[in-house]
């Protein structure tokens, strides 16, 4: 009787931790699509493209570098704002957009600073 009440216990409490994760209201983000390497200052140390772009080795533009160093350096696409770098959960749908100033609408997980993307276009 215990072990079948405990699950039941269990089974209740997962389902309202479900439905309190699913309750994130949509926020409004906004900033540049650059990647993981120059974002976070692994072959930076600007926190941007510029050192990058001047070495000429990872294309012309923000967005030839930011798509270079997730194709081939193992990064992955990221959104800069301010001092802020979010992660993207949908990095197919990011990828047209590498190097532009974006807004995103999407839930953020902060636990990880995730961004759960619902739409994405770009800034004017």
């Amino acid at each position: 009787m215990r072990k079948t009440l405990a699950r039941a216990g269990s089974w209740l409490l997962l389902a309202v931790l479900l439905a309190h994760a699913s309750d994130a209201k949509p926020e409004i983000f906004r900033g540049e699509i650059g990647d993981t390497q120059c974002a976070l200052n692994i072959h930076s140390l600007t926190r941007s493209h510029a050192e990058m772009l001047k070495s000429k080795k990872m294309g012309g533009t923000p967005g030839a570098c930011a798509s270079y160093c997730v194709q081939y350096l193992g990064g992955d696409f990221v959104l800069s704002s301010k001092n802020e770098v979010y992660r993207l959960d949908n990095q197919e749908k990011v990828r047209l957009f590498a190097g532009q100033r974006v807004k995103i609408t999407g839930t953020l997980e902060s636990k990880s600073n995730t961004i759960h993307i619902v739409d994405i276009k770009p800034l004017q």
